[in-house]
């Protein structure tokens, strides 16, 4: 991640001043962050979860689609987030004052999930998003550390690649962690039948 500008802006000014270039950006705290292109092994989990998901939700048939581009703006914070995968609650969506403007939400009820894979960028996916997530209220949050770049505190000592769910549980999320043969256990999804490693592989299972 690059900073591409160290003046702090606000999140009508980030609005504006977002280029139509095809590159992808991020506002944190006011300031705004290049997203460099991911390598392929991200990308290739990053689809993988969205097809397990949508499969799932399909078989529920429950209102949730996952968007191409749509930022998360949590209320309190000067910033907006592109997940890498953003399931939606399209019931909650007209309740959204900012999605018709900027395909833009900012409440808990309209985001069932979100799933992060981890870049060079871990501290921000395991710290700030993590708090700002919990501080909406977001149910379920994946962190997806396929190469183990996390620091030990967050994965443990040896590090290995590590599934972390975050689940919110009253106020604040407790974590549960999946390796290698791990069955997932989503609190969302409880029929989702994956183990960790067949997410590090991104293994389409039929």
């Amino acid at each position: 991640m690059a900073q591409a500008s160290a003046q702090p802006i606000t999140f009508d000014q980030f609005l504006e001043w977002y280029p139509q270039t095809g590159m992808c950006y991020e506002l944190h705290n006011g300031t705004i962050i290049t997203m460099n292109p991911p390598p392929g092994k991200h990308e290739l989990i990053t689809g993988f979860m969205c097809r397990s998901v949508l499969i799932e939700a399909s078989r529920l048939k429950l209102p949730y689609l996952i968007p191409k581009t749509a930022f998360i703006k949590p209320p309190l914070a000067n910033s907006a987030y592109l997940p890498d995968v953003l399931l939606l609650n399209l019931g909650n969506l007209v309740n959204e004052p900012l999605w018709e403007k900027a395909s833009t939400v900012s409440q808990g009820e309209s985001v069932p999930l979100v799933i992060e894979v981890v870049s060079n960028n871990w501290r921000v996916d395991y710290l700030k998003k993590c708090a700002d997530y919990e501080e909406m209220r977001i149910p379920e949050y994946w962190v997806i550390d396929y190469a183990a770049l996390g620091g030990v505190k967050f994965i443990g000592n040896p590090k290995q690649p590590t599934v972390s769910i975050y689940q919110l549980i009253g106020d604040e999320y407790g974590v549960e962690q999946f390796r290698g043969n791990d069955k997932i256990v989503s609190p969302i999804f409880p029929g989702l039948n994956l183990t960790a490693e067949q997410i590090f592989k991104a293994d389409v299972i039929d």
